[in-house]
């Protein structure tokens, strides 16, 4: 399987300016997921191939890419770089240009640089996972208890309030679970046909819990530097050992 591996990053951001050039644990926001990446396209190899690219319009997220080890073929046009513009079309500018390369993918793994906690292993296991089901996408979610209500008149739970599950009683099914951006893998076809990242058979990657924070705010990223931190002391500690 060829894997198209796109990691999108706008110059411009309201909420945090220039938030994927912000340090966090000591490296650009970006560099993470790169990294991340990268070590995926290795694990991966030969049996799978993954091109690894940066669609950013900014000329300093594009050198910081490049400086971190990933391709950036192309500098992204101003209309796919609107604080509007959705994702869907940046993913699939990117695939026009690799197929005009000659580089036609089978799937596309989209990495949202704001999501920068992923654990040693997690894109190998999904790209694993996804190659070896009869999936058309896969969407990444973290579990969540089945607690939810939605806030009509009246209120409604989502789960049974009159047998009300104690939690060494939940099941794979009975949780629910919470898209968090982070990663998405799709098959090119779907792109062409739907437009969208996620259609016809979908399969969940569930990601571990540290793994999802999703840097919208400034507490966010210390949020998300203290679990880089904690992953890379047992990384290190493991090493040694």
């Amino acid at each position: 399987m060829r894997i198209l591996c796109v990691i999108p990053v706008r110059g411009g951001s309201k909420g945090i300016p220039r938030k994927n050039l912000k340090l966090i644990a000591g490296k650009p926001l970006v560099a993470w997921t790169i990294e991340q990446a990268l070590e995926a396209q290795e694990a991966l190899a030969p049996e799978h191939i993954m091109d690894v690219i940066v669609s950013t319009d900014d000329h300093e997220l594009a050198d910081i890419a490049r400086e971190y080890g990933a391709e950036v073929p192309f500098m992204r046009p101003a209309h796919l770089a609107e604080d509007t513009t959705a994702t869907e079309p940046v993913i699939e500018h990117a695939i026009e240009f690799v197929e005009e390369q000659g580089r036609r993918p089978d799937a596309v793994m989209l990495l949202q640089a704001t999501s920068p906690v992923r654990l040693p292993g997690t894109l190998e296991h999904a790209v694993r996972q996804f190659a070896s089901s009869d999936s058309d996408s896969m969407v990444g979610v973290i579990p969540i208890g089945p607690f939810i209500w939605t806030a009509t008149e009246p209120p409604q739970a989502q789960y049974e309030v009159m047998a009300r599950p104690r939690r060494q009683e939940l099941t794979r099914e009975t949780y629910r679970y919470r898209e968090n951006g982070s990663m998405y893998i799709t098959a090119t076809e779907i792109y062409e046909k739907y437009h969208n990242r996620l259609a016809e058979n979908i399969e969940l990657f569930l990601l571990d819990e540290v793994e999802g924070v999703d840097i919208d705010a400034p507490i966010d990223f210390a949020v998300a530097e203290h679990q880089l931190n904690e992953i890379l002391k047992t990384h290190n500690e493991s090493s040694s050992s």
